[in-house]
C-alpha cells in the first residue's frame, strides 16, 4: 500500500500566531525579570518592616541646612536650601527611642532628618513646608499614638510613618509578567494543536479517498469484465481490419499500379 503523505507546513496565520505566542513568551520573562530586580526586591524588604505604635518623643529643628535640586525645565537644574526637621518617637516594639522618617525613599535620600520637602527655588517655600510639619507633630499629633513602621535587623534606629511599597506592587510584579507568559504559551500550544489535527483531518480523508476507489475497482463484474475481453478479441478479428491492405509492413513501399503491369 503506498504511503500517504500530507503537509505540515504551517499557513501565514498560524505562523504569525506562533510569533505572537513566543513574543509575548519573551516579554513575560524579561518584564518578570525587570520588575523583580526593579521592584520586586524593595518591596519585600518594605515588608519586612513590624507594625509598630509609635508616640511622639520630641520635634527638633537643628540649624543645619541641607541641599536639594531642584528643576525648572529640560536644560535647567539647580540647588536650594531646606531646614532640618528631626521627630524623635518611642516605639512599642522595640521600648526604645528612634528617628522617624516619612518613607523607605526619605530615609535614603536624607538619613539625618525625618522630612525632606519638594524641592522649589525659593529657600522661603522649602522652610515653609517643613515648618508646616514641624507644627503638625506638634501640637496634633504630640499627645496621640500611631502606626509606624520598624525593622530591627536593618535599622534599629529608625522608624517609618509610611511604606513607600506594598502588597499591592508585589501583585503586580508577579501578576502582568505572569499572565503574558501564560497567554503565549497559550497561543503557542493551541496553534500547534490545531495544526496537528488538520493534518491526522488531513491523512484520514486521503486514506479514506483511496479506499473508495479500491473499493470502486474491486465492485466491478467478472463477466462484465469477461465481456470487455471478448469485445476486444472480435475486434481484433474483423476481416475488414485484419486484411493486408489495412495493415501494412513497418517498412512497406507502396508500389504504382503502372509498375504492377510491366
Amino acid at each position: 500500500m503506498a504511503k500517504i503523505r500530507v503537509s505540515y507546513e504551517y499557513s501565514e496565520a498560524e505562523d504569525k500566531s506562533i510569533r505572537l505566542g513566543l513574543f509575548l513568551i519573551a516579554c513575560g520573562i524579561l518584564s518578570l525579570f525587570i520588575l523583580g530586580f526593579c521592584w520586586l526586591s524593595p518591596t519585600l524588604q518594605s515588608l519586612q518592616s513590624k507594625p509598630a505604635n509609635c508616640t511622639v518623643v520630641s520635634v527638633l529643628r537643628p540649624e543645619e541646612m541641607f541641599e536639594c535640586v531642584f528643576t525648572c525645565g529640560t536644560d535647567c537644574k539647580g540647588t536650594s536650601l531646606y531646614p532640618c526637621l528631626q521627630i524623635f518617637v518611642n516605639n512599642s516594639e522595640s521600648n526604645s527611642v528612634a528617628l522617624l522618617h516619612f518613607d523607605e525613599q526619605q530615609l535614603v535620600l536624607n538619613p539625618k532628618c525625618s522630612y525632606v520637602p519638594p524641592c522649589e527655588r525659593d529657600n522661603q517655600k522649602n522652610r515653609d513646608s517643613v515648618l508646616w510639619w514641624e507644627d503638625y507633630f506638634t501640637k496634633e499629633v504630640s499627645s496621640q499614638s500611631f502606626i509606624c513602621f520598624f525593622n530591627q535587623q536593618r535599622r534599629p534606629d529608625d522608624v517609618l510613618w509610611r511604606r513607600s511599597h506594598d502588597t499591592s506592587v508585589l501583585l503586580h510584579c508577579v501578576l502582568w509578567p505572569m499572565v503574558s507568559l501564560l497567554l503565549g504559551t497559550l497561543i503557542v500550544l493551541l496553534t500547534v494543536c490545531a495544526r496537528s489535527l488538520a493534518v491526522r483531518a488531513e491523512a484520514l480523508q486521503k486514506r479514506k479517498c483511496s479506499y473508495e476507489v479500491c473499493q470502486d475497482l474491486s465492485s466491478v463484474p467478472s463477466d462484465r469484465r469477461g465481456n470487455k475481453a471478448g469485445d476486444l478479441l472480435s475486434t481484433n478479428s474483423d476481416p475488414e481490419l485484419s486484411s493486408p491492405s489495412r495493415t501494412l509492413p513497418l517498412f512497406a513501399v507502396p508500389v504504382r499500379r503502372r509498375d504492377r503491369e510491366h
